[in-house]
């Protein structure tokens, strides 16, 4: 039975956040224990209460209630009452009584939390320890930053995000063509620098119309929470500058033209990002640029990085990719004239390279020309193999590559184009003429209605997606379909809440479902991924040919592995029938994507709307003839217009499937879950198997923590397969880089659960009786995060092992071959025999201490080294650019200096702590 005696401190080993304990009570059977610190008062049985005395040691340093710091000399101990002599810091002598003692200490180092008994389960240790050995792989990762992202790896779009991620200012323009994917680019690029805490504050600026797709976009795909703004958003705030309230901001275009006041509070609220869609709807010219487009160029000066969404190049014109290169560099773009000369020198550069890539034999003039193009030294000697058959697929690509780093917009645009990205499915058209007359106010009577009866029981149990123009009309059918045939429907529509879409739309995914139709309103084309599917019935035709093809892009996307079937019905001699036609005969865009379509019909003006509302054979058909020819016409234009070597540089295959490959491996370790799995089990997580590969997680009664990250009481459904999370988007993708995950590792390094453990183990190499520790010491190196220091030197763990003879045994007994053998042993003895073996403990540790700063010399020096290979092999590739390349800026090479500087003398100023200690037992 414990000596309780009033006055003494003691600590609670289950709550130690209460600071020291005074005894103030102690009879026969209770003890009563008073925390100044919190005022809390507790009453414990007094043979098994969960408490330690408190006794410092000589060379400690402790702290009176008064702030009075010393280092103890010496104990005197009388009536079971022990009083501290030694020095404060000046040397002074102290004199400390232990009731004096600060009520606030709390015993956070690992070494005093075992001398106190407050050690932890060796499953905390544990999971500490593989916390920090995954939180260093996870650092130095090639890929990190791309990791985490629900989407499927297309190499253009990782490509893009890898190249623009990085740089100290992204800069650039994003003109992929439809359906590649910016927004997927965008985002990725963010999730990147977010992540690796290149960029703390994002403005996005987006038409009104997408702001809900992006919101969407944002979260689902990136977990990235952004805040929608509008007038009523920034009247609630009641800040002077509403925009400094949040760090990630979304606005809708028309906003900040109906509200100029807000313009300058955008402007002074310190940006590190601003990213603009559809930014060639910005109007400039050099006479007289729109408000719109001053209020983006004021953002592009205050603000270091700059990602522009647009249409192509070759369907802007040239003085509108100008406007959007002048915001980008306006310096470099300067004068719209002196632009137009130096395209002129890029042809040759451009007809080169088209030669180069056709495998086309080159004359002597080419050869000349490609010479004075690249003006290296060892370009002539290519040049005389570049036609010889046995080597010219090297040279030549040896070439196009010198084009590339040579190429002048090639740094700040990117584009993609369906020709260069391949993966695409095919698809078929098939038309329904109808009878009748339209009866929306009586579905049930509509032969629209009727049609889609009887389709949907043509196809069978193939799942099918339907999307029209109303949410009335998604209602209305699937309660029709439900209540009059029996058939089973999902619905997704404006009216439903972000979670109640992801449940419709998991529902009518789930293999199990009897759900064969998904019906969506407009809504349903935006951003959502339904390519599980390959039927599609398009109900109605929208009159914007950019939403036709949004709608056939929920299907049509790089890795469907089928044939897309698009069913469209329309009523004979009806409106429909004449945009089926439009569709169909003059821009062939059921079958293929129609990049030049919206040129298209705003060159027919108001012929398109006169050709929909007649009845005239005559003028449908000449209005077709016409639109086949302006298509012709446009999509020659936009093939002689395409820049190959651009598109080339907007994705350079082998770096693109290196990324790809890293991540895939990365993947197919699923040691992630196991690690997960013994997080849920510390914590007091529950997990419920839902199928392979995915989880439901729950909140145990056991729950150790008020609140485990993300964690709802009605569970959240998990799942660790990219392939279930890009179907089911109503599971969480786990990945390491996914807010749960990081969360819950900075929870586990954030506290001292876990920094002391004691653990009975038997090993074939040690002894029965003996005694070791394991010690886990951490090198970390404080830097600001623009640094990414972690590349070259994450937070680092280093494990030494030493016996009680103090000699090290790290190398020859494994972390992973220490297995507990789950025997029971007395806590109060195991404290008692710390406490009485104290000094050779403090022996042991300090041996430790010492190996480890070895080894952390070696990995600061390795550090160093690779930090000063890799910027300083930047920095020369940069300036060796910028002697032939002009979209290489000064500042960036005069950041990269800086930035080695800084790197050097932070990873030099590493320190090393001891993080965890295990005391262990054999048997």
């Amino acid at each position: 039975m414990n000596d309780f005696i009033p006055g003494q401190r003691w600590i609670s080993n289950t709550e130690s956040e209460l600071g020291l304990g005074l005894i103030l009570d102690a009879d026969y059977n209770r003890v009563t224990v008073l925390f100044l610190a919190t005022g809390d008062r507790r009453v414990y049985a007094r043979d098994n209460a969960p408490l330690t005395r408190v006794r410092f040691a000589v060379g400690d340093v402790i702290e009176s209630a008064d702030h009075i710091s010393m280092t103890v000399q010496d104990l005197l101990e009388q009536d079971g009452m022990i009083t501290y002599l030694g020095a404060d810091e000046n040397g002074k002598p102290v004199r400390i009584d232990e009731m004096e003692l600060n009520h606030h200490i709390q015993f956070n180092k690992p070494q005093d939390r075992l001398f106190t008994g407050q050690f932890d389960p060796t499953g905390w240790f544990l999971l500490r320890y593989e916390t920090w050995r995954r939180q260093r792989q996870f650092q130095q990762s090639e890929v990190k930053g791309l990791r985490g992202a629900r989407i499927a790896l297309i190499a253009h779009q990782l490509y893009i995000a890898h190249e623009v991620a990085k740089r100290s200012a992204p800069r650039v323009m994003l003109a992929d063509e439809v359906g590649l994917g910016k927004t997927i680019e965008a985002g990725l690029i963010l999730h990147h620098r977010l992540l690796n805490g290149l960029s703390q504050r994002v403005l996005i600026i987006v038409p009104d119309s997408l702001m809900h797709q992006w919101l969407v976009e944002m979260l689902r795909r990136f977990n990235l929470r952004f805040s929608l703004f509008d007038e009523e958003r920034c009247v609630e705030t009641h800040e002077d500058n509403p925009f400094l309230s949040e760090q990630w901001v979304l606005c809708g275009q028309n906003f900040f033209a109906a509200y100029p006041q807000r313009q300058q509070q955008a402007l002074e609220a310190g940006w590190d990002i601003v990213v603009v869609d559809e930014a060639h709807h910005l109007e400039w010219n050099e006479q007289s640029p729109s408000a719109e487009y001053l209020f983006v160029e004021g953002l592009a000066e205050e603000t270091p990085g700059l990602i522009l969404l647009t249409a192509t190049p070759e369907q802007l014109g040239q003085e509108s990719h100008f406007a959007r290169l002048r915001l980008l560099d306006p310096d470099r773009f300067y004068s719209f004239d002196r632009f137009m000369e130096e395209e002129k020198t890029f042809a040759p550069v451009a007809e080169i390279a088209n030669l180069l890539i056709a495998g086309e034999v080159l004359g002597v003039d080419d050869r000349r020309k490609l010479n004075g193009l690249l003006q290296q030294d060892h370009v002539e000697k290519l040049l005389d193999k570049v036609n010889d058959l046995q080597q010219a697929t090297p040279v030549r690509e040896e070439l196009i590559k010198l084009l590339l780093d040579h190429h002048g917009t090639s740094r700040i645009l990117f584009r993609n184009s369906r020709h260069t990205v391949k993966g695409f499915p095919e698809r078929q058209c098939h038309a329904y003429p109808l009878q009748g007359d339209a009866r929306p106010d009586d579905l049930q009577q509509d032969p629209y209605f009727n049609w889609l009866v009887g389709q949907l029981q043509a196809l069978g149990d193939d799942k099918t997606l339907l999307i029209c123009q109303q949410a009335e009309t998604v209602i209305q059918l699937e309660q029709l379909l439900k209540n009059r045939h029996g058939i089973a429907a999902a619905v997704f529509h404006e009216g439903m809440s972000i979670v109640e879409r992801d449940r419709a739309a998991a529902y009518f995914a789930d293999e199990e479902s009897h759900a064969r139709l998904l019906i969506c309103s407009e809504i349903g084309s935006e951003g959502r991924n339904f390519q599980f599917l390959h039927h599609l019935i398009l109900f109605d035709l929208p009159d914007n040919p950019d939403l036709l093809q949004q709608r056939i892009g929920r299907l049509d996307r790089i890795g469907q592995q089928h044939v897309i079937q698009i069913h469209i019905p329309y009523l004979e001699n009806s409106r429909q029938q004449v945009l089926f036609r439009w569709y169909d005969e003059g821009l062939n865009a059921f079958r293929h994507n129609c990049a030049g379509a919206s040129q298209v019909l705003q060159l027919l003006g108001d012929q398109f709307s006169q050709a929909l509302h007649s009845q005239d054979p005559h003028i449908i058909d000449a209005f077709i003839d016409k639109t086949r020819e302006l298509n012709a016409r446009i999509e020659q234009e936009l093939q002689q217009g395409r820049d190959q070597l651009l598109e080339l540089n907007s994705c350079r295959p082998e770096a693109a499937a290196q990324l790809i490959g890293q991540l895939e491996s990365r993947e197919q370790d699923d040691s992630l879950w196991d690690y997960m799995e013994a997080m849920f089990d510390c914590y007091g997580v529950d997990v419920e198997f839902h199928s392979q590969n995915c989880h439901i997680l729950w909140p145990s009664e056991s729950l150790r923590i008020d609140h485990f990250p993300m964690l709802q009481d009605d569970g959240l459904t998990v799942t660790t397969s990219r392939e279930v999370a890009l179907a089911r988007e109503d599971m969480q993708f786990l990945t390491a880089e996914h807010p749960l995950v990081t969360a819950a590792m900075d929870l586990v390094l954030s506290s001292e659960t876990g920094n002391a453990a004691v653990s009975v183990i038997q090993h074939p190499r040690l002894k029965a009786a003996q005694f070791l520790l394991e010690m886990l010491f951490v090198v970390e190196c404080s830097a600001p995060s623009e640094l990414q220091i972690g590349r070259f030197l994450p937070p680092t763990p280093i494990r030494v092992l030493i016996d009680q003879n103090k000699k090290d045994l790290t190398e020859l007994i494994s972390h992973q071959s220490m297995i507990e053998t789950g025997e029971k042993f007395d806590k109060a003895q195991i404290v008692g025999f710390l406490n009485h073996q104290r000094q050779l403990v403090l022996d042991m540790i300090k041996v430790a201490e010492q190996d480890a700063r070895l080894q952390m010399q070696n990995l600061v020096a390795n550090a160093g080294q690779e930090m000063l290979a890799a910027l300083t092999g930047e920095i020369k590739r940069l300036v060796r650019l910028k002697k032939v390349n002009p979209g290489i800026r000064e500042q960036e090479i005069e950041q990269l200096k800086e930035k080695l500087l800084l790197s050097h003398e932070n990873i030099q100023a590493a320190q090393l702590k001891l993080d965890a200690v295990r005391f262990v037992i054999t048997n």
